[in-house]
């Protein structure tokens, strides 16, 4: 069974819009590596330069936050949803 992540808006012109895809994983790990082998592109955007999650990139797998988790190494089980959220900065000038 697949694991279904949710694309942010920023992120969809590498989904051709679509907000959410279908990719196969039981880590983390795995399933941004798959999600980087049907739309290249997403490594760059959510893992820097020592492969770990960008700092203004937060991923949730089943609502959970997998900086509190396993981090890459976060299972994901069949049929979950993985979220890609991005930061939001913003206050007063």
């Amino acid at each position: 069974m697949a694991v279904t992540v949710r694309v942010p808006t920023t992120l969809r012109v590498l989904t051709a819009g679509a907000s959410e895809v279908a990719v196969y994983g039981s880590t983390l790990a795995e399933v941004l590596d798959s999600l980087e082998s049907s739309h290249p592109g997403f490594r760059d955007r959510i893992l820097d330069e020592a492969g770990e999650l960008r700092r203004f990139v937060n991923v949730f797998v089943s609502d959970d936050d997998v900086r509190f988790l396993d981090g890459l190494g976060t299972a994901v089980d069949d049929g979950a949803t993985v979220s890609i959220v991005p930061a939001v900065a913003g206050g007063r000038g």
